[in-house]
């Protein structure tokens, strides 16, 4: 080849790398370009989800549109509604008793399942512990004076928005120097108005240094004991809020303070948020919020713990003790939270059965370490306090409508998620017992209850305050509304 043809090759050569370079340099900026282009979209994606998420924990919603005059019961009483306010009286039927002692016999013959040696109530019930107790049903439980002991105090019933709500009045006898002040009380569940009846009289008898006592109205939540269910779906604790102030207004209460404690805690905050006008003070023996922001607060703080809480550390940490103590102990709560009325037919068909699964909350409930002794710590209460309770539940049938309630929470998840986030402003107390399921920081406290006037932390007691430590709940409740009065006087 000669010396031009080899030029022109070389230059041919040099033409066609120039030119695949180019190429190649052209893809690198394209590339370039679509990962600068790429990278820019995801980091706008990421502070949009960031703001998003950052929005959900802080923004505040607006008060839910609600009807305050819903109607939850049958359409064809709606015409004819009366609305007077009736006297009730419990009675243990003779047909129940003998329908009752029926079926304990029938329990009796069972070949009855034996719990593991040593055991105690880490599977649940204990089956010496609860024969113990189930014993004392059958053999010691005294029916008549049980049924006039519950009658201690007056019922009443009378029709709110189509339910039939059962209610205790009771009105102290002072001179009348002594400022009578109405007092909601609001129990929660598997809990009912029995819980309120040890604290009762301590809260309508006068004591020195108070200028006041407390008239009482405890109702059955509508769905429990005495208190009429709804027939469609829809009552959460929002509406079941407004059913109950309705009740209020009913006896001519426009303004009245409230306590409550486990549902009755998340009913009574939601009132006293729709109307901050007519609750003049909230007291609390549960004082959480359940939002993700101080969930997320708890979980990070648990890298610092003193950084969240310095005096009660232990109640809210290590994190992994909590969180494996919240997933042993709240199985019951996807069961109520999805099918109610398939556990409430078993619960419904058995004394045995309905008495287990209401003293296990109660074990847990007031000391978690109950689990670990023989007899489960049932000898903090009276064995006949807690049948009482039982029997409300036993007597109407109402197992499997007082259930439902976990079940229109999560169909109204939106909405009652929304009211958590609400602040309230209604002066408020909390009282902070050593053994209540869910503990919160006070500033935490402060996030939901703006005008947070106090708080009582005690190293005794547990969820069912008022029925395991009446004295501590009465005395309690004085303290804060003293405080509350003297915040109105001030004004």
């Amino acid at each position: 080849m000669g010396k031009k043809a080899k030029e022109n090759v070389k230059s041919k050569k040099e033409r066609i790398e120039k030119k695949s370079a180019s190429i190649k340099a052209k893809k690198n900026s394209n590339v370039n370009y679509c990962c600068s282009l790429v990278s820019g979209l995801v980091a706008v994606l990421v502070v949009f989800l960031s703001y998003k998420a950052y929005m959900s924990l802080v923004h505040v919603p607006d008060l839910p549109n609600l009807d305050l005059d819903a109607w939850w019961g049958p359409n064809d009483t709606k015409l004819n509604q009366d609305t007077s306010i009736r006297p009730f009286r419990i009675v243990f039927s003779e047909s129940m008793l003998t329908d009752l002692r029926r079926r304990f016999d029938d329990y009796r013959r069972l070949k009855k399942t034996k719990s593991f040696e040593n055991a105690t109530w880490t599977y649940g019930v204990n089956s010496d512990g609860y024969g113990q107790f189930f014993s004392h049903w059958i053999f010691k439980y005294n029916f008549q004076r049980r049924e006039q002991y519950l009658n201690k105090f007056n019922h009443f019933k009378t029709n709110v928005q189509g339910l039939d709500i059962h209610f205790i009045h009771v009105k102290p006898k002072v001179d009348e120097d002594i400022k009578v002040i109405p007092l909601l009380l609001l129990h929660g569940w598997p809990g009912s108005v029995r819980e309120f009846y040890e604290a009762i009289p301590r809260l309508t008898s006068p004591r020195a240094g108070y200028d006041f006592v407390f008239e009482i109205i405890a109702p059955s939540l509508p769905g429990f004991g005495y208190s009429q269910a709804p027939v469609r779906p829809g009552l959460s604790e929002t509406p079941m809020a407004i059913v109950l102030r309705n009740l209020m207004h009913r006896l001519g209460f426009k303004q009245f303070y409230v306590q409550g404690g486990d549902l009755g805690h998340k009913i009574g905050t939601r009132m006293a948020t729709l109307f901050p006008s007519e609750v003049l003070g909230l007291h609390t023996n549960m004082a959480v919020m359940f939002t993700d922001l101080p969930i997320l607060v708890w979980v990070f703080g648990g890298v610092w713990p003193s950084l969240v809480e310095k005096d009660y550390t232990d109640r809210l940490y290590p994190v992994e003790d909590k969180v494996n103590f919240y997933l042993e102990e709240s199985g019951y709560l996807h069961l109520q939270h999805t099918k109610p009325d398939t556990l409430g037919v078993a619960l419904r068909e058995s004394p045995a059965g309905l008495a287990a699964y209401i003293v296990e909350k109660f074990v847990i409930g007031t000391d978690p370490q109950n689990k670990f002794k023989d007899n489960g710590g049932l000898d903090a209460y009276n064995a006949d306090d807690l049948i009482d309770n039982i029997m409300i539940y036993w007597m109407t049938g109402s197992i499997t409508t007082s259930i439902r309630i976990f079940k229109e929470n999560s169909r109204n998840k939106e909405m009652e998620i929304d009211m958590e986030k609400i602040p309230t402003e209604v002066p408020t107390w909390a009282l902070r017992l050593r053994h209540e399921i869910f503990f919160m920081p006070e500033f935490m406290i402060k996030w939901k209850f703006t005008n947070l006037v106090g708080t009582t932390t005690k190293n005794v007691g547990g969820h069912f305050a008022a029925l395991e430590k009446p004295d501590i709940f009465a005395d309690d409740v004085f303290k804060a509304f003293k405080s509350f009065r003297g915040l109105r006087k001030t004004r």
